[in-house]
């Protein structure tokens, strides 16, 4: 099923992320548990990353995506990265997937594998070439990132919009955002979206912070921003990591709650694979 179809039916969708072990990692058993108890909160989607900093391995991801769908009965959206890629690859990979099932793709340029500061070549540029070209290919339903504080290396939000229309153009039929810590911040990116003429539904992306190491590192990969509140959570938990990771949840919970009353198409949590993050959330949004 399209997840697009979700969207058409119901407001707001409901849904978490997770991510396959890295190449050299040997707990993937951990990952179905996880898995498994995310399926079972009935979620109405479940994406499946492709890695971070170019540490992508689509046999997993596919792996897991079919596992999530044709093993949980839960629609799954398998992401894929175009950076360096060749479109024989891309290809292959959407054959695959196509014959597991899955007909969801969240499209993304991708990044660069770690220590490498220059791209190969590659039959595409930008994340809406990649859109198109699975749009030509299949029958798939396409998602696609976008980021209410612009992308990090955009010169301006506005800048990024256009990008952001592009993305549509090639026949995005969703977006689901980059994370973001203050909801005033969404809403006004809404709003330009929707004056630049995006129509599409847009989930947001929150994510709980668990520990002050883990925001740091997410801050300096995406550009997010930090609100006082934040800020004075991180000061006042510095030394008790249960507390702030439990504070963490808590402000990631209403933040949702108050995206969810001001008529937000969806939402969507990065869990990092914790089935706790997702009961709590499922818990305090149902």
């Amino acid at each position: 099923m399209h997840i697009s179809h979700v969207f058409d039916a119901k407001k707001p969708v409901i849904s978490f992320e997770i991510f396959p072990p890295k190449k050299d990692a040997h707990n993937l058993a951990s990952i179905y548990m996880s898995l498994g108890k995310i399926a079972g909160l009935a979620p109405d989607f479940i994406s499946v990353t492709y890695g971070a900093g170019g540490e992508g391995n689509v046999n997993r991801t596919c792996e897991i995506a079919s596992a999530a769908k044709n093993g949980c009965g839960v629609e799954a959206l398998a992401h894929l990265t175009c950076v360096q890629a060749e479109r024989t690859h891309i290809h292959k990979l959407l054959n695959e997937l196509r014959a597991n099932g899955i007909e969801n793709v969240l499209a993304i340029r991708g990044d660069l594998p770690e220590g490498q500061t220059t791209a190969l070549p590659s039959d595409f540029h930008y994340a809406s070439d990649l859109i198109r070209e699975i749009k030509q290919h299949g029958n798939f339903c396409v998602a696609a990132a976008c980021y209410p504080e612009g992308h990090i290396s955009a010169p301006s939000l506005e800048q990024d919009i256009v990008h952001l229309k592009e993305k549509q153009d090639a026949g995005a039929d969703f977006f689901i955002t980059q994370l973001f810590f203050d909801n005033d911040l969404f809403w006004k990116f809404l709003d330009k979206a929707r004056a630049a003429g995006i129509t599409v539904p847009i989930s947001a992306g929150v994510m709980p912070i668990l520990s002050r190491q883990q925001i740091e590192r997410m801050v300096f990969l995406c550009g997010a921003s930090l609100p006082a509140s934040i800020i004075r959570m991180l000061h006042k938990y510095a030394h008790d990591p249960a507390s702030l990771r439990q504070a963490g949840i808590d402000h990631a919970v209403q933040q949702m709650q108050g995206l969810i009353a001001g008529g937000v198409d969806g939402v969507h949590a990065y869990t990092m694979n914790h089935p706790d993050i997702a009961m709590a959330v499922s818990r305090q949004i149902n």
